[in-house]
């Protein structure tokens, strides 16, 4: 039989009854009942086909919930009447079928009303389901989901959705520093010879993913944490492949539904072979041709360029980088011309994405504590670096779920973490959302970087006036991010009939007023005050 599901907290409509209806783009949730509770839950997968007629089958797998219930979500981005079947070797469960409508989208948000995102026409950045642009803008709550209660999450999802984020990475089992849930549960268990998950973990898990999503902003979760502490607790660390790919694979089809995009493993050395292939194996075992996938990537250690042993997996949709907590010479060069500045040429090409720059308030490599101004320029560097997809914020406080002042469990050198509700009104946050109001008002997914606009200057000994400049495809605009120039040199000859330029503030968006320059190579600028500033090049015509 199939039930009927009345979700209270989960973004879910369900229903068996003739004439049921969802909405596109939000999730259609079903119960089935196995003939009897599975000796091996997690290996009994049975895979859900969805036919719509002029569309073709979409399969997901639904996933085990306690005793002998398995149920399916799925999330349908055309309207259009909707068959499933269910397809088990359990008898129970093989055979198993119905129908819904899913009508018109409805909600608030641009998830509600554009659906989730997926990769770009030009694999360059993320767009809606219907071919609207997508900016992404995550915010880094890595214990956020794990720790926080239903109304401190609540609280704090408001506040990033006012700042204009559009997107929470999370970690979503015990890790190396979060070793149990709110209520002292966990994720899975393992003898080494089998894997356990709690589904009472994932119940109130559920509750958190669907709270991201309602709030209209994309979770991001990390399936498997890969860097562990000695107690051995982070799963993409210490449990085999065939283990790590069995658990991930039971998260994909649990959440995959609520429009998320997937970090398969959080802070992990992918690099040389033995590594590489290690995460190939889980890859292809999470994410096996014929099941239906949202958009994934790996997230990376600091400074780490893990790609090119991995590039041709067909289960990599886009690429991140953790440009990390520095603020050195080594750590702005790195950002200028490493990571996501050589990851955006390599074939085929993809997404490219910062996931973890400097954290506002965390302690840097070197003993001095992250500024807004670190923060932004960062940011900055990151976002011109390569076509523009996006870039990653956090908070020193808000990514450990820092209740009082205290020092990150297992990160004894980042430095004392403020509570979470302070570091939500850290300044960067709001230069983050100027962030985004700056780049609505242009071309984004045209830019791309164009190095030679900067004319070439002696980068000074710390690496301080290193000049970004990102470039639209027919030239006729360009950005500039000036960290700490009181002038500045630029080759305009390409601008030809000259060019009008306007200096803005990256604090808040403010626009000066603009001057007219000429189209000729080393033309001199002077940036209106100290500190960093953005500088927007418009054709005259």
């Amino acid at each position: 039989m199939v039930k009927f599901i009345p979700m209270l907290f989960a973004l879910s409509w369900a229903s068996s009854m003739p004439g049921a209806s969802v909405p596109v783009y939000q999730v259609f949730e079903a119960e089935f009942q196995a003939s009897k509770p599975p000796e091996s839950p997690l290996q009994l997968r049975p895979q859900v086909t969805f036919s719509t007629p002029g569309t073709g089958d979409t399969t997901v797998e639904a996933f085990w919930d306690g005793g002998a219930r398995y149920r399916v979500r799925f999330q349908p981005l055309r309207a259009g009447a909707y068959s499933y079947k269910v397809h088990s070797s359990d008898p129970g469960l093989n055979g198993k079928s119905g129908q819904f409508a899913a009508v018109s989208p409805d909600g608030p948000t641009t998830l509600d009303q554009h659906g989730p995102p997926i990769l770009s026409a030009d694999r360059r950045h993320f767009t809606h389901a219907d071919g609207t642009p997508w900016l992404w803008l995550a915010d880094t709550a890595w214990n956020g989901a794990l720790l926080a209660t239903r109304e401190e999450w609540g609280e704090y999802l408001k506040t990033r959705v006012s700042q204009r984020f559009s997107a929470v990475q999370f970690v979503m089992t015990q890790w190396r520093a979060g070793r149990a849930d709110e209520n002292g549960r966990l994720a899975f268990r393992s003898n080494g010879e089998k894997l356990e998950v709690d589904p009472i973990f994932f119940r109130r898990m559920d509750e958190r993913v669907a709270a991201v999503r309602r709030a209209g902003l994309v979770p991001v979760p990390v399936m498997l944490w890969a860097l562990t502490s000695r107690d051995k607790e982070s799963p993409g660390a210490v449990l085999p492949p065939a283990q790590a790919a069995e658990l991930a694979r039971y998260i994909n089809a649990r959440y995959h539904a609520y429009s998320v995009l997937w970090m398969l493993g959080g802070d992990g050395d992918y690099r040389g072979e033995e590594k590489a292939a290690r995460w190939r194996e889980i890859g292809r075992l999470t994410f096996p041709a014929g099941i239906d996938r949202r958009p994934v990537t790996l997230h990376p250690g600091g400074l780490h360029e893990p790609w090119e042993l991995l590039r041709d997996e067909p289960w990599l949709d886009f690429l991140t980088y953790q440009s990390g907590h520095g603020g050195d010479a080594r750590k702005w060069q790195w950002q200028a011309y490493r990571g996501p500045a050589l990851g955006w040429r390599l074939e085929p090409v993809r997404p490219v994405i910062d996931a973890e720059p400097n954290y506002e308030g965390h302690v840097s490599y070197h003993g001095k504590s992250i500024d807004a101004y670190a923060v932004r320029r960062a940011a900055w560097y990151s976002i011109l670096a390569a076509p523009v997809a996006g870039v990653t914020y956090g908070a020193h406080g808000v990514w450990p779920w820092i209740r009082q002042k205290s020092v990150p469990l297992d990160h004894p050198r980042s430095g004392e973490a403020d509570p979470w509700r302070e570091c939500l009104a850290y300044p960067g946050a709001a230069h983050m959302k100027a962030l985004v109001e700056i780049l609505e008002r242009l071309p984004w997914p045209q830019l791309r970087p164009d190095a030679p606009l900067a004319a070439p200057t002696q980068v000074d000994e710390g690496f301080t006036n290193y000049i970004p400049v990102a470039r639209t495809l027919d030239g006729s605009l360009a950005l500039a991010y000036l960290p700490a120039n009181p002038t500045a040199v630029f080759d305009l000859s390409s601008f030809e009939k000259g060019v009008r330029a306007t200096f803005i503030n990256p604090r808040n968006g403010e626009r000066l007023t603009p001057d007219d320059l000429p189209g000729e190579p080393n033309v001199t600028v002077k940036s209106p005050g100290p500190g960093d500033w953005l500088l927007l090049f418009e054709r005259r015509k």
